[in-house]
């Protein structure tokens, strides 16, 4: 029996390590990526996307409120609207579920970018015409972003 056991734990020891590297918190040098659009099933969206490298990782406490522009279709966001929504991010529509909680915080140097440049391009959201939010995206320009917006990627080669 306990042959068996040592066995069972050798076949499950990579996806062991596996889940512990997506779960550990990005390290400066670490490719990240933030994307919008790409819905749907047949016609699919265009995606759009910021990609950069980890520059740094912080915490800081965050009052987490209720969300601005609630009742607003999303479609219909203003540039003002989208920077709100950013800086409250995260938060809830709830105004029982309000709280402090620590977030945690990406520097992403940009090294690469699509975003549209009309509303008939995509969606409405945080890239539109070369811009992330209201900062224009140049190569190695830093932004400052929420952790859980950003995904990992690989570094181009």
């Amino acid at each position: 029996m306990p042959l068996r056991s040592l066995v069972l734990l050798v076949l499950l020891l990579p996806f062991v390590a596996a889940a512990d590297d997506a779960a550990r918190l990005p390290a400066a040098g670490d490719c990240a990526l933030f994307r919008e659009g790409g819905q749907g099933y047949i016609l699919t969206a265009p995606t759009y996307y910021v990609r950069g490298t980890v520059a740094g990782v912080y915490t800081r406490p965050h009052r987490v409120d209720l969300c601005p522009n609630r009742g607003k279709p999303r479609a219909q966001y203003t540039r003002e609207d989208w920077q709100r929504f950013a800086e409250a991010w995260p938060c809830v529509n709830d105004p029982a579920r309000a709280r402090e909680i620590e977030v945690v915080r990406i520097r992403l140097q940009v090294d690469d970018w699509d975003t549209p440049w009309a509303l008939q391009h995509g969606r409405n959201g945080m890239l539109m015409k070369g811009h992330f939010l209201a900062t224009e995206l140049q190569q190695g320009v830093v932004l400052d972003i929420d952790g859980t917006l950003l995904e990992r990627c690989e570094a181009p080669s």
